[in-house]
């Protein structure tokens, strides 16, 4: 059972709460501090998260389950655009004055619970599989 998907959720969900921990450290101060707009914060993390999510997750999570490197590249990468899009849009709605006008953080919330199983499912069928 652990080489099976619950398996690979368990790795993919440690895996993923380092990615999204080092967004968060990039992305929080940065916009907490007005150092620069939310949605330039969420592309800094979001690169971090990006490269450092491909190495985890094609290294570890999602080892041996049978897709090349070569096309496991260019679809993790259009999975992260995915992932890219879905926290933009968080930011957006939750931040940015012309919708909620929320704090720094609400889009924390949806990105640490929502993201993650979007790109587990995206990832898990279409990127490794």
């Amino acid at each position: 059972m652990a080489s099976g998907v619950f398996g690979q959720l368990i790795r993919f969900g440690i895996a993923g709460g380092i990615t999204t921990g080092l967004y968060t450290l990039v992305y929080s101060p940065l916009a907490a501090f007005k150092i620069t707009s939310e949605q330039v914060a969420n592309i800094c993390g979001y690169l971090v998260a990006m490269l450092s999510g491909y190495l985890l997750h094609s290294k570890w999570s999602f080892r041996g389950h049978g897709a090349e490197a070569t096309k496991t590249s260019w679809r993790f990468f259009l999975v992260s655009l995915v992932s890219y899009g879905l926290n933009t849009a968080f930011v957006w709605l939750l931040t940015d004055d012309a919708m909620l006008a929320g704090p720094w953080w609400w889009p924390l919330i949806p990105i640490l619970f929502v993201t993650p199983l979007v790109t587990f499912a995206l990832n898990r069928i279409w990127v490794f599989g």
